[in-house]
């Protein structure tokens, strides 16, 4: 693989900076603990870092709130700091991409405040602006993702503004041309420091229907499984004029001719629609979009290996020349080994990352997720995420995915801290720490190096074809992948008892093998 090329088939390890390494005491992570820590990261053998945002920001969102698209925020540290991270990262082989949440900005940001100040000013039409109705409703029936209307009346204008999160996240407005050059020239000013590239936060949420054109209702919604989609009447609405409209695509070639002037950045869209994956598809063809996309697809909250399946075969069937990314935890959702694993046995998280590694694209993998951590039961009082806040108890919010690392069993805080953390960490994870698991060869850590090593190691892994093959087995995968004549098979057991996967093969529970010579040896690496 080319040095231009280099993210088709890599692994990229998402680090929360504010829960990863607290460097200065102040239960906070920062930048100065990331690069504190890179080395570990390293070790893991994964291709490059993802820096969820840390911008000036009011915290609001915890910094998917900007105020300030070109600063550090302080608790995070400063741009030397930065710059020392990037370098060491570099001089370690790892790539890093940043978190740009262009969609919105905080109420805070300077843009906003001019913008709201009058009708008739430089950046009054920055924002989503509308009059409201007659009766003082809403201009249309949009809503926000974070629950009620998706649109808030601003006292000092004298009309409403959009806002697709919070109501103090309000929505650019990428129809006008200074925004999307202001957003392209912000996006150079971190090239220019040496960054990689970028993670796009909700990238199909750009662009919104100019005529303001109300959503039609979503006649599925009200039986939806997922239990937090009941609780938010989001669901409720087929979300075609409030985002991924059709203009997106034009900004995204604007994106990918800025990254063409950097040869070997790249892009990884945030996909959230119900027609995610023809969106992945589409973002990602013909070479002049984003290079990868990756959806909630497999974010889902319940696993079936036939619904896996075809997640994937529906996005290989239409994605052509454009490429996938996959993820099963992020810093938005329940960590997979809790919400796939409910009560299985623990082993079942390792064939989850298994199964993970082994597809086709790109993958990425959340901090901790290869120390194989639960979901953390955060109480309420010490709840930090609105969005948890305002739908507690029937959804919690993120907050249980964000909690700090642990580094150390023995010391406060698993280490990640001498002070009180900004969320609590598990007592669980004090039995999961890096340390704990450092030299037990079949550690879940040391498992996700081997299972690293291997798919480096092997092009037909990395970005080879994949096909699925039949398995008369419920919850049992059987995939093939090949390149240049050399094929490998995959198989992984999701059941609680031993499975026949193919003749000559019975995989025990929760266990995952390889064969580097097309179903004849299999290695077990988990």
């Amino acid at each position: 693989m080319n040095q231009v090329d280099w993210w088709r088939g890599a692994v990229v390890y998402q680090i929360y900076p504010r829960s990863f390494f607290d460097s200065n005491a102040d239960g906070i992570g920062d930048l100065i603990g990331v690069t504190q820590k890179l080395d570990y990261v390293a070790s893991l053998c994964v291709d490059a870092i993802w820096l969820s945002p840390f911008f000036q920001s009011p915290m609001r969102d915890f910094g998917y709130d900007v105020s300030d698209y070109r600063a550090i925020a302080t608790i995070f540290g400063t741009l030397e700091d930065f710059r020392e991270l990037v370098s060491k990262a570099h001089r370690l082989n790892l790539k890093v991409l940043i978190d740009q949440v262009f969609s919105h900005t905080s109420d805070q940001h300077p843009w906003f405040a001019e913008s709201r100040s009058s009708p008739v000013n430089a950046r009054a039409d920055w924002y989503v602006w509308a009059d409201a109705k007659p009766d003082g409703t809403p201009p249309n029936n949009w809503l926000s993702v974070f629950g009620g209307s998706a649109w808030e009346w601003d006292p000092t204008r004298m009309q409403f503004f959009l806002h697709n999160f919070l109501n103090c996240q309000p929505d650019l407005n990428f129809h006008n041309p200074d925004v999307v050059d202001q957003v392209l020239d912000d996006m150079r000013f971190w090239l220019e420091q040496g960054v990689d590239g970028f993670r796009l936060d909700t990238a199909n949420f750009y662009f919104h229907d100019q005529r303001l054109r109300d959503n039609p209702a979503n006649p599925g919604s009200v039986t939806s499984p997922d239990v937090s989609n009941r609780a938010n009447l989001y669901t409720r609405q087929l979300h075609i004029f409030d985002k991924s409209r059709p203009e997106n695509i034009g900004f995204l070639r604007r994106i990918r001719s800025l990254l063409n002037e950097y040869p070997g950045s790249t892009t990884i869209g945030e996909i959230g629609a119900v027609n995610s994956l023809e969106l992945m598809a589409e973002y990602t063809s013909g070479g002049d979009r984003l290079h990868m996309a990756y959806s909630f697809d497999l974010l889902t909250d319940d696993f079936h290996a036939s619904e896996v399946v075809r997640v994937v075969e529906a996005l290989e069937s239409q994605i052509g020349d454009g490429w996938p990314c996959w993820a099963m935890s992020n810093h938005d959702v329940c960590r997979v080994a809790t919400r796939w694993g409910k009560n299985r046995d623990p082993k079942f998280a390792r064939t989850c990352l298994a199964f993970l590694l082994s597809l086709r694209g790109s993958i990425c993998v959340y901090q901790g997720e290869e120390l194989g951590l639960a979901e953390s039961d955060v109480p309420f009082e010490r709840l930090q995420d609105p969005y948890g806040i305002r739908f507690w108890p029937t959804f919690k919010g993120r907050d249980g995915c964000r909690t700090p690392m642990p580094w150390s069993q023995g010391q406060p805080h698993a280490g990640f801290t001498i002070s009180e953390p900004w969320l609590p960490i598990d007592v669980e994870h004090h039995k999961m720490t890096v340390a704990e698991q450092e030299y037990d060869d079949q550690s879940f850590l040391n498992c996700f190096r081997r299972l690293m090593k291997w798919r480096h190691m092997t092009l037909a892994i990395r970005v080879g074809d994949c096909q699925f093959l039949p398995c008369d087995s419920a919850n049992v995968i059987h995939l093939s992948r090949s390149h240049h004549g050399t094929e490998i098979h995959c198989a992984f057991n999701f059941t609680e008892t031993r499975a026949i996967v193919t003749p000559g093969l019975t995989l025990d529970p929760h266990a995952a093998v390889w064969s580097p010579d097309a179903g004849q040896t299999w290695v077990a690496l988990i």
